[in-house]
């Protein structure tokens, strides 16, 4: 099925898409593997599953149910589980349906925005209106961000300690500091007012790392740890990235740092940002910044990991790195992929080996078969 295709889906929703794994990896294995400390067993999964559609591509070609859920895949890989501390927008409108047809559905959700999702075609909507122009507008809902005793919720403490007995890595996210923004002005408003109303975004991400520090200062405080802290940007494309070094530098990093410190003191050892695109350009000021791991390493864009791993070195671990797009070709042009970049992982840790992003329509059932098996082949030679 193509992605123009109007065939009705049985697997429609993000949550539907949403994948089993086996964990085998313990939470002190899989840090001191991503943190350079230790290099045993090679680690490998699935990030995020199939793209909406692949599903029932799959099940035309006689797929299991056990591989439409991937129970049925091996992989090698840690448990995770994020504390329910809300470091980022709490609060907001009541989300309404103002649209429904057999093309389409739009919403308005939580921040006000007016939100269309073609049903079929994607899983998450996309923006038409945002809420955030001026420094007014943000002042209007500010209070959104702003610290307040419900973002620790009660039994966040032993849900924590809990995870952690259980060898699970126990991870929190922070706000991003583009993509947040983002969210609230929409991509072509965030990157004129880095010029146009500069203190716009540094009050915004002030208020966000207030909020976010003192969050983890009681975490801190509490004697609980963590393991992780993440952060969603998803700030860059194939041409690169929409904030570009300066723009880090000058607003990006110092929020991230000023975040990462206080993580520390409460025992994180990954500091993991998540975009696709091609981040190269800015890669240094965010390692500067705290930042120690990334994924999806989008090949698409650029982003060849055995050259990243050149580079940097120990400085950046990742996860993903597969070209996906590989896996709707030919069975030799999936052994070039792997023999390219596999063993050079092996070689050196620090990285989860994972294909860059959702499986893509048209990946042949057999050949992610195929793929698992060369795979376990190579990471068993």
């Amino acid at each position: 099925m193509t992605t123009g295709t109007k065939r009705r889906l049985k697997w429609g929703t993000h949550a539907d898409l949403a994948i089993e794994r086996r964990p085998s990896v313990g939470r002190e294995e899989f840090l001191d593997h991503m943190t350079f400390r230790s290099n045993d067993r090679p680690l490998f999964t699935e990030i995020f599953g199939p793209i909406v559609g692949l599903k029932e591509e799959w099940e035309d070609q006689g797929a299991t149910p056990e591989e439409l859920d991937f129970s049925a895949f091996r992989y090698r890989c840690e448990q995770r589980a994020h504390l329910p501390l809300i470091t980022g927008r709490l609060g907001g409108h009541t989300p309404v349906t103002l649209e429904e047809n057999d093309e389409y559905l739009i919403t308005r959700d939580e921040l006000g925005r007016t939100m269309k999702m073609p049903k079929g075609l994607a899983t998450l909507a996309l923006p038409q209106s945002h809420p955030v122009a001026t420094m007014e507008d943000w002042l209007a809902i500010k209070s959104w961000y702003e610290y307040d005793e419900a973002r620790l919720p009660a039994g966040w403490e032993s849900a924590a300690r809990a995870h952690a007995e259980a060898g699970r890595v126990v991870c929190v996210g922070m706000p991003g500091g583009f993509d947040e923004p983002r969210q609230l002005m929409g991509e072509e408003e965030i990157c004129v007012s880095y010029y146009s109303q500069p203190e716009l975004l540094h009050d915004m991400l002030q208020t966000m790392g207030d909020t976010a520090v003192r969050v983890l200062e009681q975490v801190a405080a509490a004697g609980v740890a963590i393991d992780l802290l993440f952060v969603h940007e998803d700030m860059a494309g194939k041409s690169g990235p929409l904030a570009g070094p300066s723009q880090v530098t000058e607003f990006i990093a110092p929020y991230y740092q000023r975040v990462w410190e206080v993580a520390q003191t409460c025992g994180a050892r990954l500091f993991d940002q998540d975009s696709d695109g091609d981040m190269q350009p800015v890669i240094p000021m965010f390692l500067d910044a705290g930042v120690n791991c990334m994924h999806p390493m989008e090949p698409a864009a650029g982003m060849d990991i055995v050259d990243i791993r050149r580079t940097y070195g120990t400085r950046l671990a990742f996860y993903g790195g597969l070209d996906k797009h590989v896996l709707r070709r030919t069975e030799e042009d999936i052994i070039t992929e792997l023999e390219y970049k596999v063993p050079p992982m092996l070689e050196t840790g620090g990285c989860v080996l994972a294909l860059d992003h959702r499986i893509p329509n048209g990946t042949p059932l057999a050949n992610y078969r195929f793929y698992l098996e060369k795979m376990w082949q190579i990471l068993a030679g």
